[in-house]
């Protein structure tokens, strides 16, 4: 696998036996093997249990019923999600390392579609943003995050150890680690993904979602995972008409994103989308405050019974941020989801305007340093409101890091934020890699 290959050309290739999935899963672990002492991205990678996997799809796809919709695709899994044999450690010293006894419904789910399980991709610690020691491959120095907290999902998606991954998002953690690795992640409308079998951060917050180089890519996953209601159109997608919130994300933006974005802009505009500038909810300037409180609240409230004995096991960040749970005054909380039930309330007008709402996925790209994963401001909005958002790789900026651009669409509407991300993803044609892709 000298060049990338989409997830959609794999699943092609396979269904016209051209490509063999034992063959696939055995480049896939090459992949693995070439550079995970560089970049952790994975706990754990079940190599003979993928392989016999493979050998069944490979069975699968010589018999004469149709294979499954994944039929021979090697996938990664977040290590917050159980897979079935192998332990869930969440990035955690303090959690057992005892195998789960059954998947997670949502790796059930690929799995009968026909997905091969190569094993868990590195989290952050329960998935909150104490860094991870995975490492961004378009360093070549490896001294860049590459985001959180799916981190080892987006790392391996870009190095082609997957052609797909499981992540998950609370605040920004699907979005943000794709956009600072050059590839395209989907957080659906929240609830739309079962949590169950996925350790949680805070109830009011947590989506599910998935990781690939493309929205074309992302669809197949996501079709598998989530009733889309509607198959994706033979006839081509017309230009779409895009609102740009420029206030707080253009605004807010470093000189180098806000470069890379006004240039995807333009090539968009070139290309037939129509653009108009929209002012920010009322409410906007109160939700990160409100946000934070609610998942303090209630990440406090999922590790009451181990933290106060077992403080020291917790990294700083999430020890203070449980500390703050712990201290917040339930009528404070109560006030925080109240503004959030009003939010919500708001968005779906504010966004049934256009056909997607798009912005800079992150305000920087990947930050120079392994202490951070990165803020979560631009990503944050859209999981407080529980609304389906992606990013797409938009260009590369001065720094040779990649920029993202994120794109938001109305509750439960995936399907139709999916075709935009398609045609400006045609319009954009991004075909960079991580310079570490062909480092030997």
């Amino acid at each position: 696998m000298s060049d990338p290959i989409s997830l959609a050309e794999a699943l092609s290739a396979i269904r016209q036996g051209q490509l063999d999935p034992v063959a696939l899963t055995e480049q896939c672990l090459s992949r693995i093997s070439r550079y995970e002492d560089r970049v952790r991205a994975w706990v754990v990678v079940d190599r003979e249990a993928a392989l016999a996997q493979a050998r069944d799809r490979a069975v699968e796809v010589a018999g004469s019923a149709p294979p499954g919709p994944l039929c021979g695709i090697p996938l990664g899994i977040k290590d917050i999600v159980d897979v079935e044999g192998l332990p869930t450690r969440a990035g955690s010293p303090l959690r057992a390392s005892v195998p789960a006894r059954r998947d997670a419904p949502l790796v059930a789910r690929l799995r009968r579609a026909g997905a091969i399980i190569l094993g868990k991709t590195v989290t952050t610690e329960f998935a909150y943003v104490d860094p991870p020691p995975t490492r961004n491959p378009w360093d070549p120095a490896l001294g860049h995050t590459p985001g959180g907290s799916s981190s080892g999902s987006a790392v391996a998606v870009a190095l082609g150890m997957c052609l797909g991954a499981v992540g998950t998002q609370t605040g920004g953690s699907l979005i943000r680690p794709a956009s600072y690795c050059g590839v395209a992640a989907l957080k659906p409308t929240f609830g739309r993904i079962d949590l169950d079998g996925v350790v949680p951060v805070a109830h009011h917050l947590d989506h599910a979602g998935v990781i690939a180089r493309s929205a074309r890519d992302l669809e197949l996953l996501i079709r598998v995972l989530v009733d889309l209601g509607e198959e994706p159109q033979a006839q081509p997608t017309p230009p779409p008409r895009l609102g740009v919130p420029e206030d707080f994300f253009l605004s807010r933006a470093d000189e180098a994103v806000r470069s890379v974005t006004r240039a995807a802009l333009a090539r968009l505009a070139d290309c037939g989308a129509s653009m108009e500038a929209v002012a920010l909810l009322p409410g906007f300037d109160e939700l990160g405050e409100c946000h934070r409180r609610i998942m303090a609240v209630e990440a406090a409230a999922v590790h009451r019974g181990s933290f106060p004995e077992h403080r020291a096991g917790y990294g700083p960040k999430l020890a203070a941020l449980l500390d703050e749970g712990l201290s917040t005054l339930a009528v404070d909380y109560a006030a925080a989801l109240a503004h959030q039930r009003e939010f919500c309330r708001r968005i779906d007008p504010w966004l049934h305007r256009f056909d997607a709402m798009l912005m800079p996925a992150t305000e920087t790209t990947a930050p120079a340093t392994l202490e951070t994963t990165g803020p979560a401001d631009f990503q944050r909005p859209w999981s407080y409101a529980g609304v389906p958002a992606m990013t797409i790789p938009c260009g590369l900026a001065a720094d040779g890091m990649p920029a993202g651009l994120q794109l938001v669409g109305p509750r439960n509407g995936e399907a139709g934020l999916l075709r935009v991300a398609q045609w400006c993803e045609r319009s954009l044609d991004f075909r960079h890699l991580p310079p570490l892709w062909s480092d030997g």
